[in-house]
């Protein structure tokens, strides 16, 4: 399974609102950061702040906030948000337009279906916390440390 640049832009954006948890975040600052455009991440910002991952906040010192704690953000809530679909072969899709004589009995669906499920397993037992606290230089890596003061702002409910 190959996971959407989509997908892996999510995390990041989430993994730079984390590391500047006591900031509110620029889409220009995190596009800088690593080096994809403002729009792209404007379109992946949608879904995100639809499922209440990430909060926005307008106005002129407006920006973007994780929407609830990181440690309770798993990778499997961003996967399952940004990816449109997880056939692992086309008798996993519901088309109905499968011409196969053994899509109700084949030994192959069930082993990909439990290797997704394993896969899904996997992505709850991360959050993205873990992945910021994995790298201690998360905020100098992505420049956090140079942005100038702004006015902080309260941690989301966990």
């Amino acid at each position: 399974m190959r996971l959407t640049k989509q997908t892996n832009y999510a995390v990041r954006m989430l993994m730079y609102c984390a590391a500047n948890k006591d900031q509110l975040s620029r889409i220009p600052e995190i596009a800088k950061a690593y080096g994809v455009s403002e729009l792209f991440l404007f379109k992946i910002l949608q879904p995100l702040n639809k499922a209440g991952l990430i909060e926005t906040v307008r106005g002129r010192n407006g920006g973007v906030r994780l929407g609830r704690a990181a440690d309770k953000i798993t990778l499997f809530d961003v996967v399952r948000v940004t990816e449109d679909s997880f056939a692992m072969a086309e008798c996993f899709e519901d088309d109905g337009d499968v011409d196969c004589p053994l899509i109700d009995s084949c030994g192959l669906n069930a082993a990909l279906r439990k290797a997704l499920n394993a896969f899904f397993d996997v992505l709850t037992q991360y959050t993205i916390d873990d992945l910021v606290k994995a790298r201690p230089s998360i905020n100098m890596l992505l420049g956090i440390d140079d942005l100038a003061p702004r006015r902080t702002v309260a941690a989301p409910a966990a």
